[in-house]
């Protein structure tokens, strides 16, 4: 019993340093230039060969050859893999867009509250954070977050390298984020200046500015199809802290502000953690260029639309979704 106890103790120690060896290996390789690899390529074969020889020769099992030519092509995959592969740029398909939104947690204290979605914009020099005012404050649900949380990239290169930011949503005892006034039609938007000293010095990410604004002779039609992309029920690749789309499309009369609301309808299916999506629509005569938003900013995803008098039992929810026109950004962002 103490022989076999102890021959299963060295079988976990050598799988113990295998794994340890295959940590070593791949950070060893990437670390060696074009030529410094091509010639470990070049010994490692040797050395290979000759081992296979002498393994050839010797009374061993099938099983350990089948493992050591396994070992030797992957390894030997390794060696030839280029080096830029390993630090390879982001992919120039990769849309833009996805760079431009962010996950908003909001807190109270060190207790997370609730989960969100918000978007960048920048006006002149000034870069901002967008979202829902309800994301920021609810009276009706005593929803008082004190600080939020934030995602920003900073390696294109490898984009699960993401800096977490807390801002604070009030100082000195007044909020840090501006909103409209309930007298101007208390749209569910607002917008919380970055200071530029809170970015990590290799922040990467996109943003829309005034430009995005302007829908430069083509006009949005009933039935246009739309995206919203954001984090619903906070589902995203977290992997690469990349949001997720919606198709959708404009629901009712757009440039109409329904029911005298400063907002129009969409379509999307969405759920809670969507609040504060932007609502895009792709340009028609420009291409999606790596680093540019070739997207027209429409609005702002807010919440879901449904009939209080709906029979939940026989009809199906509305599917419809209020989202608030972008140009109030323009108020929201003005200077003092």
């Amino acid at each position: 019993m103490k022989n076999l106890q102890e021959a299963t103790e060295r079988i976990c120690e050598l799988k113990g340093g295998q794994v340890a060896l295959d940590a070593l290996l791949p950070a060893f390789v990437d670390s060696l230039g074009t030529g410094a690899r091509a010639r470990l390529a070049e010994s490692f074969d040797r050395h290979a060969e000759a081992a296979r020889t002498a393994m050839l020769h010797a009374d061993i099992s099938d099983l350990v050859l089948t493992t050591f030519e396994r070992d030797v092509a992957r390894n030997r995959a390794l060696l030839q893999r280029h080096p830029e592969a390993v630090s390879a740029p982001a992919p120039a398909r990769m849309d833009a867009l996805l760079m431009a939104v962010t996950r908003v947690t909001t807190f109270a204290g060190s207790r997370a509250l609730t989960s969100a979605s918000g978007f960048f914009f920048r006006r002149g020099p000034r870069l901002f954070l967008v979202s829902n005012r309800h994301v920021f404050e609810d009276v009706p649900t005593a929803h008082f977050p004190d600080r939020i949380e934030i995602g920003v990239h900073t390696d294109l290169r490898d984009l699960s390298k993401v800096a977490t930011l807390s801002l604070p949503l009030r100082q000195d005892g007044r909020n840090r984020w501006r909103a409209m006034p309930d007298e101007a039609g208390a749209a569910d938007v607002v917008a919380m200046e970055i200071p530029t000293h809170q970015l990590p010095p290799d922040a990467e990410l996109a943003a829309f500015d005034e430009s995005h604004l302007d829908g430069r002779g083509e006009e949005v039609a009933l039935g246009d199809a739309l995206t919203i992309v954001g984090f619903p029920l906070g589902f995203h690749d977290t992997v690469h802290y990349l949001a997720v789309a919606r198709g959708a499309c404009v629901a009712s009369a757009f440039g109409v502000p329904f029911q005298r609301e400063a907002c129009f309808l969409t379509d999307a299916r969405t759920h809670s953690g969507s609040s504060g999506s932007p609502v895009v629509r792709r340009r028609a005569f420009e291409s999606p260029a790596r680093g540019k938003l070739a997207w027209q900013l429409l609005g702002v995803h807010s919440t879901r639309m449904d009939m209080r008098t709906r029979d939940h039992a026989q009809d199906e929810s509305l599917g419809l979704n209020c989202a608030w026109y972008a140009d109030v950004l323009l108020t929201l962002t003005a200077e003092d």
